[in-house]
């Protein structure tokens, strides 16, 4: 995806879009920053040029080899910082994996089959109980509202 000499101010909206792009140019734009999750779901993200102002998101630990050169910065080889050797500052819950989400960012993905928060709750969702209940409650309300509110219909 080339998005060079576009005169970006911002990182593009539309981008979020592009999870699936391997190789991105985004120098000789005017960009000071980069906002944080960016680059959320770029698992695919293999090669990124910015402009020689901007870091590579997620830092350098987060890719194999950054080049420097008079206009711009090339990160190459996203690393997987599941596979790291440092410690996540945030680890993942009991049940739960760690799975890449973009350069230098994790996702924590239930192993099956738990769901729910912190993957703390083990089979799947009880859709027929709530469906019934829900059901059996709105029925039951919309009967008594039928009944109790009759009598102030006007009769032509």
């Amino acid at each position: 995806l080339d998005l060079s000499n576009c005169s970006l101010h911002s990182v593009p909206p539309g981008l979020a879009e592009a999870t699936a792009a391997i190789v991105l140019d985004l120098t000789e734009n005017s960009l000071t920053t980069l906002p944080n999750g960016s680059f959320l779901g770029f698992i695919h993200l293999q090669s990124l040029a910015v402009p020689l102002t901007l870091e590579c998101p997620g830092g350098s630990d987060a890719w194999r080899d950054v080049t420097v050169d008079k206009s711009s910065r090339l990160c190459q080889g996203q690393r997987n910082p599941c596979n790291s050797s440092v410690d996540l500052a945030w680890p993942c819950p009991e049940n739960s994996v760690c799975a890449p989400d973009g350069p230098g960012l994790v996702q924590c993905l239930c192993d099956s089959p738990f769901h729910g928060y912190k993957c703390l709750r083990e089979g799947t969702f009880p859709m027929l109980l709530f469906g019934g209940i829900l059901g059996t409650a709105t029925v039951s309300l919309s009967l008594l509202l039928w009944g109790t509110q009759r009598r102030k219909a006007k009769t032509p």
